[in-house]
């Protein structure tokens, strides 16, 4: 299970892993990784249960999925649900995050638990127990200036609100989703596999404000039926940029080099392999003076 730093508390906890005792036998032992490569990852098993979840029966999962992990609900609209996945992609209530209107401050892009990845000076990303080249990420090169930058990863638990939004007032450059298999993202799927380059992605090259040009990119995971981004040529800070069907998933922000320092607790954490709960709209770091 992954430890992790609560801000607002200050608290460390374990993760509740959802699905935990199925997830262990798919990718703890050879039997189970070889039904996951026939079966499981691939979009159809996805497919069907998203399918399973729209169902008006499904609602009957919704109390105790409540119970079981917490959920506080008056931070949410107050209406019927019409199926699990519709509970599941709910909308938060007015008021009911706090995102930062200081220009110069990056901000959360979910509500999420957070990682923060230097990248090397060859380009190179290491998270959790992998070793990534960008184009392994993104499917093109990241130029020099990015060497020296951050990875921002912010992965979402099926108890997180799932919708995100963009960081810093701007305007898209380009967009792509890259096709790949649906793994967990949880942290037991990066011992055997390189999630973050075999999950379908969707990846935005945007030019924003405050922090120059950076990739802001959403990872699907398993049991996501799909990444649902918004078209949107231009946004503003705290803008929702979309959202993740059913299941666990991660989004990743990338940022040059010289850009932005992240608050120390976030890099402290990091640094030991803590991840950070954070909020979306939430400060997780703020503008360098001399960036441009």
């Amino acid at each position: 299970m992954a430890r992790i730093y609560d801000r607002k508390n200050k608290t460390f906890y374990e993760d509740k892993q959802y699905g935990g005792k199925a997830l262990n036998f798919l990718y703890g032992n050879i039997l189970g990784r070889i039904i996951l490569r026939l079966f499981i990852a691939g979009k159809g098993y996805s497919r069907l249960n998203a399918k399973r979840n729209s169902t008006r029966k499904s609602t009957e999962k919704i109390a105790p999925f409540v119970k079981e992990y917490g959920i506080v609900m008056s931070d949410f609209e107050d209406r019927e649900y019409s199926s699990f996945s519709d509970f599941f992609t709910r909308k938060l209530a007015d008021g009911k995050r706090v995102f930062s209107a200081e220009k110069n401050d990056l901000i959360s892009v979910a509500d999420s638990k957070l990682l923060c990845y230097r990248i090397t000076d060859d380009g190179k990303i290491p998270i959790k127990n992998s070793i990534y080249t960008a184009r392994e990420i993104i499917d093109e090169d990241l130029t020099t200036d990015f060497y020296g930058g951050y990875c921002l990863v912010f992965r979402l638990t099926v108890d997180d609100y799932h919708r995100y939004c963009f960081f810093d007032d701007g305007k898209l450059i380009r967009s792509k989703y890259i096709n790949g298999k649906l793994h967990t993202v949880s942290p037991i799927s990066s011992k055997k596999y390189k999630v973050f380059s075999e999950n379908f992605r969707s990846v935005s090259y945007i030019e924003t404000e405050n922090f120059g040009t950076c990739y802001q990119i959403e990872i699907g995971a398993l049991l996501v039926g799909k990444i649902i981004n918004y078209s949107a040529e231009s946004f503003f800070k705290g803008e929702e940029k979309g959202y993740f069907e059913m299941g666990g998933s991660t989004c990743v922000v990338m940022v040059k080099k010289g850009t932005v320092t992240i608050d120390a607790d976030i890099l402290e954490n990091s640094e030991k392999g803590i991840e950070t709960k954070v909020l979306i709209g939430e400060r997780i770091g703020k503008k360098n003076a001399q960036a441009t």
